[in-house]
């Protein structure tokens, strides 16, 4: 069960494939190492900024990218 700021989306199967399909027609997937327990460290920070973990690394990884030019 949720919690109360939690909130619970339910799919239907038809929804989920479209979900899937769109994700891998429009994104790349790449996997990353990090040392144990580093992960809920990363992932608190990222939330401290409102922002997922994922997006925070693809902000860091282009901002990195564009001060090199």
């Amino acid at each position: 069960m949720p919690e109360n700021n939690e909130k619970k989306t339910y799919y239907k199967k038809t929804q989920s494939k479209s979900v899937v399909k769109y994700i891998s027609n429009n994104y790349d997937q790449i996997s990353v190492r990090i040392p144990k327990g580093s992960r809920e460290r990363y992932k608190a920070f990222a939330e401290k900024r409102g922002t997922s973990l994922n997006s925070l690394i693809v902000e860091l990884l282009e901002r990195e990218m564009n001060n090199e030019d």
